[in-house]
């Protein structure tokens, strides 16, 4: 290799990185506490970015669709409103959505809760009962009968007891909670502020974006971070429309069995469910959290049909519809799907789930495609690469 400039400059660049990778590898738990500081700082705009990737779609689809036939007036005034009223518009939408959802499930779950609180001591008959079948019709001796029996009254006793301790809790810890509410509040309305700002100025953005790179990088290299924000953007866009996808699969299928099923409660139950499943993989087993505990408060035996119910169809949505609707979306196998979501959610949480599938994608792209072109390169097609390998059974 030839020393000149170039290549000294390629060379000393692997050697920072080098040292820099080995660095993060011995500290990486300082590593790790830092990046949680730096997503601590920035989460108002994570939030900003994230949300106006949500709404960009819906933006579009008022822009281009719905008033398109103001469009084509080639009205002045129009041209410049447009971009206002469709971005007021988009807000409002959202907005409806999340008042129906509240209002719908908030009082379902405090009239459930209050439920379980007064009819505490008919659960635990009708589970002592239930026992008691149970029992009689395995034929199960008396004496053993009464070694793995369930003193019901006292477990609910005991359930009563620690759901007012909760409540007192609650109560004495008012401050905590009422801080960590107007940090959410706070960390919201600025990523709303900035989202805002990012969909009406977001062709000025991306203008602004090349003009850097061509500024600070060769052609080339611009090209490619080009490209890359690019399939960026398709990505997080085809992710978020996946993911809504996906959940509202989720939400009517779960409404459908439970109405098949006659289980009380199937529109709130459908709704929580569908909601939390917008959290990739996992988000419908908070929700069937939530369904058990309201079922509990209802017909407690339901409830333990509802999580069979449940099981059966998380595991539909887990091996069938989220990697074809989601993966298949974004261009991400199943298995790297369920890898990015255990990765990100145990480092990051539930924005390391949110973010880490479409962040998964973009590198498995980027990665498949330079495999691809470094085999061309080469001029090693695909049947090369079937026809590799020796199969030594036959030489035993």
């Amino acid at each position: 290799m030839e020393l000149n400039s170039s290549n000294i400059k390629k060379i000393l660049f692997i050697i920072v990185v080098s040292i820099l990778v080995f660095l993060g590898v011995q500290n990486f738990g300082i590593v790790m506490r830092f990046s949680h500081v730096v997503i601590k700082i920035l989460k108002p705009f994570i939030i900003g970015v994230c949300i106006a990737f949500t709404l960009n779609g819906l933006l579009r689809l008022l822009e281009d669709r719905v008033f398109s036939p103001l469009n084509r007036s080639n009205s002045i005034l129009w041209k410049k409103s447009r971009r206002g009223i469709c971005i007021l518009l988009t807000y409002a939408i959202l907005g409806g959505i999340l008042f129906v959802l509240f209002f719908l499930i908030v009082p379902e779950l405090r009239k459930s809760f209050q439920m379980l609180l007064s009819n505490i001591n008919i659960y635990a008959a009708v589970f002592q009962n239930w026992t008691d079948k149970m029992i009689s019709t395995l034929n199960i001796s008396p004496d053993y009968a009464n070694t793995i029996r369930i003193d019901w009254d006292k477990v609910f006793s005991m359930l009563g007891s620690f759901m007012k301790n909760v409540s007192n809790d609650f109560i004495n810890t008012t401050m905590n909670i009422t801080s960590a509410v107007i940090s959410v509040v706070v960390n919201t309305v600025i990523g709303i502020a900035f989202s805002v700002y990012m969909l009406f100025q977001k062709e000025k953005l991306a203008s602004q974006a090349k003009r850097i790179c061509l500024a600070y990088f060769s052609r080339k290299r611009a090209e490619y971070l080009i490209s890359v924000g690019k399939l960026s953007n398709k990505i997080f866009a085809r992710f978020i429309v996946g993911q809504f996808t996906e959940a509202i699969i989720i939400g009517l299928l779960c409404f459908i069995g439970m109405n098949i099923f006659s289980m009380p409660y199937s529109s709130l139950i459908s709704t929580i469910v569908g909601v939390t499943s917008l959290i990739p993989v996992f988000g419908a087993l908070i929700g069937t959290g939530v369904g058990v505990f309201v079922l509990l408060m209802v017909e407690p035996m339901t409830a333990v049909w509802f999580i069979v119910f449940i099981i059966v169809l998380q595991q539909i949505e887990g091996n069938i519809i989220y990697p074809r609707v989601v993966g298949n979306s974004i261009g991400l196998p199943g298995i790297w799907v369920l890898l990015a979501v255990t990765v990100g959610g145990s480092s990051f949480g539930v924005m390391g789930m949110l973010l880490g599938i479409p962040l998964s994608s973009i590198i498995y792209c980027l990665f498949k495609n330079e495999v691809s072109a470094r085999l061309r390169r080469r001029g090693i097609s695909y049947a090369d690469i079937e026809g590799l390998g020796v199969d030594f059974t036959e030489t035993m």
